[in-house]
């Protein structure tokens, strides 16, 4: 996993320097000759550098929500929170009353369900009550853990938009700063160019908003079913936990001896 990150960090940034370097060739090509027909990639590149430096803060918006998609894909799998046969090795150390063996293997294989487990063992001297609080307490800071990493897929859903209009304001507020600086005499062709190539901005934030906020709302139901599993998983696991606890606490304490007279 390690590796796949720092490959992805390469690839973005050898993305964005390429997508530096031809803007650079653009600019030049551009002040030396003017071209009338332009096309999609013409209006891309022809909103100046505020324009050009808002494209390249989407991109990287939308390369990062494309790591986070990809990494989120293969982390947040049933297999990676609840190990296949862990539970039920768990459960048969509990059923032995082998305690101390139990927390050494939730020490060896750290994920979601050990870490929940582990707690609710750390508190055996406390009985039921505190065992069940342990494990509520633990589950509730892994749950947070897992919404915590999906959150910023929101955050970029919500952010792109805002960028894009920041785009959009900034290139109206140069096509009109050309009306002002020309005494009225740009035209309404020079207007709708301005607006245009300042909507292309706006078009662009959405491009990566939409994608983003529909993958959190995937990933969300998928923690949300992953943690309902998980729970199901620790109460059947930590049960023999829970009958002998409950059955220590309610077992009848012998009667004291009459004393002698």
């Amino acid at each position: 996993m390690r590796r796949f990150n720092w490959l992805t960090i390469i690839a973005i940034t050898g993305l964005v320097f390429g997508l530096m370097f031809q803007v650079s060739a653009m600019a030049q090509d551009g002040s030396s000759s003017k071209v009338q027909a332009k096309g999609f990639t013409d209006i891309i590149f022809s909103g100046g550098i505020t324009g050009l430096a808002i494209l390249i803060l989407l991109l990287c918006l939308s390369l990062t929500a494309l790591y986070l998609v990809i990494d989120h894909l293969l982390t947040l799998r049933a297999k990676d929170i609840m190990p296949t046969g862990l539970g039920v090795q768990l459960r048969e150390l509990l059923v032995a009353g082998k305690y101390r063996e139990a927390d050494a293997l939730c020490r060896e294989n750290p994920c979601f369900l050990t870490f929940v487990i582990s707690h609710g063992l750390g508190e055996m001297e406390g009985g039921w009550e505190a065992i069940e609080k342990a494990m509520e307490d633990a589950m509730a800071e892994q749950s947070a853990r897992l919404f915590r990493k999906i959150e910023y897929l929101s955050v970029i859903g919500n952010i792109a938009p805002m960028v894009g209009l920041l785009g959009t304001v900034t290139g109206m507020i140069f096509a009109f700063q050309q009306v002002a600086t020309t005494q009225g005499a740009a035209g309404a062709g020079d207007l709708a160019e301005g607006i245009y190539q300042a909507l292309v901005t706006t078009v662009g934030g959405l491009i990566v908003a939409i994608p983003s906020l529909g993958a959190f709302a995937i990933f969300r139901n998928r923690v949300d079913h992953l943690v309902a599993e998980a729970s199901y998983v620790v109460q059947h696991t930590i049960a023999p936990v829970k009958r002998r606890a409950r059955g220590t606490a309610t077992q009848p304490q012998p009667a004291a001896p009459p004393k002698q007279s």
